[in-house]
């Protein structure tokens, strides 16, 4: 006899999204928090990618939208030492919301618990064993220590995940030996900031916006918001980070210091934040009933891209752990979790290790490569397949049945007309459901589909396909016109 459905260890934004979209799906999540709060010391200030798509699919895009500081327009974003210049495009082909973690956390677990979902914080899990039939967490608790069982287990619990350990799953990569301290300070009295954002100090003079590099490391200088300056501070460092102890100003200052040689006035923190890069991936994401998403299955050494991949890892994963637990899954469903997220894991190392190989050259050979990179970006076809890249927009999952364009790929928001009236894609898969769209009146197709999806009949201005088999993450796993065996083919292979 099981307690829940499905234990999830880890209270950030990877384990929160799986909570609630595992509600969505019918299923009853637990989630352990070993701290017994919210952390204070700040961590990611940005959410950008393919979430934001997802978000918006699921209804949740406006309300992250109201916990913007800094909005973000059109912008420059940093990749390896060089920018990606996206102020020329009219709609950005990489999205980004300023947003401070702490904030989408609680907007996450507000929406887990609006659907159900316990959240118990200050309780650690200490202990797993397994059968073939359930997972057990030995759990530490206020009120002291007990047992949870359940039929699976997910570890959303960090880069230094104790469920990864305790599954036995190997983590191999890199730890690189650079640490990275941020600033966002007020401008002070004695610091003059120049209509192109360089800087002028009493001690150091005129300091040019972008990246200064010295001996000792590299200076980053640029500002989103006026009356703010973004200070950034890389400095090799062979010891390992407490994420846990808070930054100082004092630190920065001092850092600043030890890179440029002498002093920058520093106003009062709007944020400050460290942290050090690795690049790791897990061997597996699954082992038995135990799985593994987020900063636990994957670490990525660059900025910008970890939130999002370890959400969209839940996005993925929930909806098949769901139909496993409820008997409704094809054979082999859930282990296209692995197999899907882990390429899509191994993808998003393949650019932030190249930011890896881009930023941390500083001889002219490493001048000249980043100066021949910023010349490719300043292409456009070359910007938009980077950014793409980056955001996780071009992720093609393989899928049978169907040799579609779209088939494997997220699938866009269609304006929809309906005898009902106007509708979209994402006002249907609001529900976090499977999806039978048909745009060409095809009643044989949607017979197929009939008590295994939700099958609409729509019209659409830009009709990319007569039929669209959308799957609840957003991905399309099958498109045609005539084809029945081909979607015959997709709807045995996703939903049974």
């Amino acid at each position: 006899m099981t307690d829940v459905d499905v234990i999830i260890v880890g209270a950030g934004p990877t384990g929160l999204m799986l909570a609630a979209e595992l509600r969505l799906a019918g299923a009853r999540p637990l989630v352990l928090e070993r701290r017994p709060e919210q952390g204070t010391t700040p961590k990611a200030h940005g959410l950008s990618g393919q979430i934001l798509d997802l978000l918006h699919y699921r209804g949740l895009l406006d309300r992250v939208r109201g916990l913007v500081t800094d909005p973000v327009q059109p912008h420059r974003f940093p990749f390896g030492g060089v920018h990606v210049d996206l102020t020329r495009f009219e709609e950005p082909p990489l999205k980004a919301l300023s947003v401070r973690q702490q904030s989408l956390e609680r907007l996450l677990e507000e929406h887990a618990i609006e659907l159900g979902t316990e959240v118990r914080r200050g309780h650690e899990v200490v202990g797993l064993r397994q059968d073939d039939e359930s997972v057990t967490a030995e759990v530490r608790g206020p009120d002291g220590s007990y047992e949870v069982t359940a039929p699976y287990l997910v570890g959303c619990d960090g880069g230094r995940s104790p469920v990864r350990s305790m599954a036995g799953i190997g983590f191999p990569g890199t730890t690189y030996p650079e640490v990275n301290r941020i600033g966002q300070v007020k401008i002070p009295d004695g610091l003059t900031v120049h209509d192109n954002g360089d800087i002028e100090t009493p001690e150091l003079g005129r300091i040019k916006a972008g990246f200064t590099r010295t001996d000792t490391g590299v200076f980053a200088l640029g500002s989103l918001t006026p009356g703010i300056v973004f200070i950034q501070t890389t400095e090799d460092d062979p010891g390992e980070l407490d994420d846990d102890v808070p930054m100082t100003l004092a630190e920065l200052g001092d850092s600043i210091r030890r890179v440029l040689g002498g002093d920058v006035p520093l106003g009062d923190p709007v944020r400050l934040s460290r942290y050090q890069f690795s690049a790791r991936q897990a061997e597996r994401y699954r082992e038995g009933r135990i799985l593994l998403a987020g900063d636990a299955a994957h670490l990525l050494p660059s900025t910008g891209t970890a939130i999002n991949v370890g959400m969209s890892d839940s996005v993925n994963l929930a909806w098949k752990l769901a139909a496993e637990i409820q008997g409704r899954a094809p054979e082999g469903l859930l282990d296209t979790y692995h197999t899907e997220r882990h390429a899509a894991g191994a993808r998003a190392l393949l650019q932030s290790r190249a930011q890896v190989a881009l930023r941390r050259g500083h001889d002219e050979a490493a001048e000249a490569l980043r100066a021949v990179f910023q010349e490719l970006l300043d292409d456009e076809q070359a910007a938009r397949r980077l950014s793409a890249h980056v955001a996780g927009t071009d992720t093609r999952y393989p899928m049978p049945g169907s040799g579609h364009p779209l088939a494997g790929m997220f699938v866009p928001d269609l304006a929809l007309e309906t005898d009902e009236g106007p509708t979209s894609v994402a006002e249907l898969l609001r529900t976090a459901r499977p999806v039978l769209l048909d745009l060409a009146g095809r009643p044989e197709l949607r017979e197929l589909a009939q008590g295994r999806v939700d099958v609409h009949t729509a019209k659409a201005e830009d009709r990319p396909a007569d039929v669209l088999l959308i799957r609840p993450d957003g991905y399309v796993a099958w498109a045609g016109d005539t084809d029945a065996d081909g979607l015959r083919e997709a709807l045995a292979a996703w939903f049974g």
